[in-house]
């Protein structure tokens, strides 16, 4: 059998065709220099919403992008008609690099990661204070997820016109979490929309909750032009029923910031958390974990942060805050 060396201008070399067509196969991948950037409002079974200068362009995925996907929020590249008129379908070609990742998984065995949403500054916990009852594991796993991506918290309550915040509240004061408290009297006459724009300002910011909690209701508030379907509570079993079933961004009014509506949870699982990075979220106990013995959970007899704290370096109770946050990835939420 004849072999070729790597120029085999010999004329009986053969050949063999593209079956098809006439252009012989390359890796080479266009550059697509001519896309234009997207932001990904929302995703429906492979079909991507996106905003490009201002109109939405229904897309979906290149072939070349692999199992790469794009989410809410990420900023893409997009070719083909841009037009957004009705019955056409741009590509998307390239995903952004992401400033941030929230992510989650199913339960704390689940080694598969779902993205929730890409590049949001802030995580908005929203919880009701009644109906259903709050639920502070799901509340601690949300700060820990949002600690692990780098996006600032923020807790949401509802409904204080059926129970009072003040012990809720209490046990996360030493997180220094900010907070605002709505009832239904002032969803209805706007305030409690207006207080928590004051918040959202210049940010992306994700909405996550348990279904019932009046999340959808809230972010109908916010963007009243763009109303998502409520549901309500069960009165036998004290859950709500989904009725938002995919993400969705929605800029505020005035271009002041963008809210990203969040199917609600029933779980938040931390399989993907790394427990040595929610530490960052501590910039006052961060420094006291250079004595720490090598690959300390900082809940344990020789923790270093012990001391730390008793010197006076950071308030106690900030310690015992994220021990209990760490402790999250061991419990579950219903515990």
């Amino acid at each position: 059998m004849r072999r070729y060396g790597k120029n085999p201008d010999e004329d009986d070399v053969r050949v063999r065709p593209n079956r098809k067509g006439n252009r012989p196969r390359t890796n080479i991948r266009p550059k697509h220099e001519d896309a234009r950037e997207g932001l990904v409002l929302t995703v429906d079974r492979g079909r991507l919403t996106c905003l490009i200068d201002g109109r939405k362009v229904t897309a979906m995925k290149a072939r070349e992008l692999g199992r790469k996907s794009a989410v809410v929020g990420d900023r893409v590249a997009v070719v083909g008609d841009l037009s957004g008129a009705k019955d056409t379908l741009a590509r998307i070609v390239r995903v952004e690099p992401r400033t941030s990742t929230l992510r989650r998984t199913a339960d704390d065995d689940d080694p598969y990661e779902r993205v929730v949403v890409a590049n949001a500054d802030q995580l908005a916990i929203v919880t009701a204070l009644a109906d259903p009852e709050p639920r502070p594991r799901l509340i601690d796993r949300c700060l820990v997820a949002a600690y692990d991506a780098g996006l600032e918290p923020l807790l949401v309550l509802t409904k204080s016109d059926l129970a009072p915040p003040d012990a809720l509240l209490e046990s996360y004061g030493a997180l220094g979490v900010p907070y605002v408290v709505t009832n239904r009297e002032e969803l209805a006459d706007g305030s409690a929309a207006d207080r928590v724009r004051e918040q959202l300002a210049g940010r992306m910011t994700a909405f996550v909750g348990h279904s019932g909690v009046g999340k959808t209701t809230l972010v109908n508030a916010l963007v009243p032009e763009r109303r998502r379907a409520t549901g309500h509570v069960n009165a036998v079993t004290g859950r709500g029923r989904h009725t938002t079933t995919s993400a969705l961004a929605l800029p505020l009014p005035g271009d002041t910031g963008w809210v990203i509506d969040t199917p609600g949870v029933r779980s938040f699982g931390l399989a993907h958390v790394d427990p040595s990075r929610v530490i960052h979220a501590f910039p006052d106990l961060e420094p006291g974990t250079e004595g720490c013995p090598r690959a300390c959970s900082h809940d344990e007899p020789d923790c270093a942060l012990d001391a730390w704290a008793a010197e006076g370096h950071a308030d106690p109770a900030r310690l015992d805050s994220l021990r209990r946050l760490l402790a999250t990835r061991e419990r579950r939420e219903g515990d």
